[in-house]
Formats: structure tokens, sequence, C-alpha cells
């Protein structure tokens, strides 16, 4: 981990991730699901630098500098900052419930969360220290909570944004971390091999936007992909026990 990534790791707000369970109350169904979002968030920022750095070095001509790829390590450590207790629980039920008018999602909160703990731990300085700017900071939040608008950086690097949360079709490493994390916690078979993947992603210009790609060849790997997401759905996330429990 970068040191940058240890301060952040080393405070308050992102201790209490230990405290939070991924997968809320599956482990009452599935004794095994005990895992948190502080181990998935340490997963997330490894695949993104990975994939940044598997980008950088296929195609040095996308000019991915240090500080990119450091901002998406960043985003990925604090893409789970905002959730609240039982992670989806929180905001899937229980705000809805409590205050129906409210617009409120993790997301959102995230942002704030990781404002908060700049500001809060003096964590500025650190920040100028390993050469991350105010843009940076910008960037990283976007990262985390995508909405169409992007400032941090430019046209020609606007495939940085679909590796942590990819809202153009939903793949990203954010999925592959928990695929890999919830299949094994939950002895589900998980049929995705994101490192596989990885080997066949290329950013191509497409409709005058540069994306992530893939060759044709993975559509398989990419099917799978979602017939894994749909499993853990409908096994461990809407399982009618957990489910229950959830509302008791």
């Amino acid at each position: 981990m970068h040191p940058l990534c240890c301060s952040i790791m080393n405070t308050f707000q992102f201790q209490r991730l230990r405290l939070i369970k991924q997968l809320d109350f599956c482990y009452f169904v599935y004794p095994g699901a005990s895992h948190n979002r502080f181990e998935h968030s340490i997963g997330v920022s490894h695949l993104a630098g990975k994939l940044a750095r598997v980008l950088h070095r296929n195609q040095p001509d996308l000019n991915i500098t240090y500080q990119d790829v450091l901002c998406v390590e960043i985003a990925g450590l604090c893409h789970d900052l905002g959730h609240g207790p039982f992670s989806h629980l929180f905001d899937g039920k229980f705000i809805p419930k409590i205050a129906p008018k409210k617009r409120w999602s993790h997301e959102v909160a995230s942002v704030q969360m990781f404002d908060h703990l700049i500001e809060k731990n003096k964590l500025r300085k650190e920040f100028t220290r390993y050469r991350l700017d105010d843009t940076d900071i910008t960037f990283i939040k976007e990262l985390i909570y995508p909405q169409g608008k992007y400032e941090g950086r430019p046209e020609n690097k606007r495939f940085l944004y679909e590796i942590v949360a990819n809202k153009r079709n939903g793949i990203d490493v954010d999925k592959w971390d928990y695929f890999a994390r919830d299949c094994r916690m939950l002895g589900i078979s998980n049929g995705f091999d994101h490192n596989r993947f990885m080997k066949f992603v290329r950013v191509i210009e497409v409709d005058g936007e540069y994306q992530l790609c893939i060759r044709n060849k993975m559509a398989r790997d990419v099917s799978e992909m979602f017939h894994t997401r749909d499993i853990i759905f409908w096994r461990a996330c809407q399982h009618k026990v957990k489910n229950i429990i959830a509302s008791m």
C-alpha cells in the first residue's frame, strides 16, 4: 500500500469500516460471510492500482501519470466510506423507513466522509507531500461518485472514471473484489477471473470518447461475471431468512 493510503487507513473514519459487515445479515444464514467493508476497500484499492498500471504498461501513449494511479488507488480505498450500519440495509431499508422523503445514498456520503476525513485528520499536507493538489482531490471524489460532470481530468483521460465505479456498463474493480471475496466466504463458485480479464483490456476511442474495451473473445467471461453477480444477489443478498432478520 502507498504511504498516503496507509495514512488514510489509520484514521478513525476508515477504521470504523471494520465494524460494518460487507453482506449485512448474511452471516446468519452463511456463517462464513462475516467479512467487512475494511478488507473489501483494501482489495478494491489494490485492483484499481493494478488495472491502472496494466493500462500504463500496455499503452504508454495514454500518458497515465503517477498521480493518476495514486488517485485511482485512493478512490478505491475510500469508495465505501459512507456506508452506514449493516451496509446496504442502512440506505436500502432504514433511511427510506425513517425518512421517506430524504434522498440519501452511500456514494454521496462517501464523498462527504472523504472531505471530513481529510479535514479532521489534517491530511492536506500528506496529499501535498505526495504531489496531489486540489484538482487531484476533486478527481478522487469524482471517481468515488461519477455524475457525468468531470473536472478532475481532461477528455482524453475519461477512461479512468471507469475503473472504480463504471457507470457506463457496470464492469469495474469494485465488483471484481466482492465477487472473489463474497464467493469465497459464501462457499459459492466464482467462474469469473479478473486477472485474465485485465490482460485483454485496452483503451479505445469510441464515438469520440476514450473507453475501456475488451477483446471480443472475452464476451463469455463478461457473461460469466454478470451471472456470478446474479447468483450472489439471489442466493445471499435476497435470501428470505436474511431479509426477515434484516427487517427485525
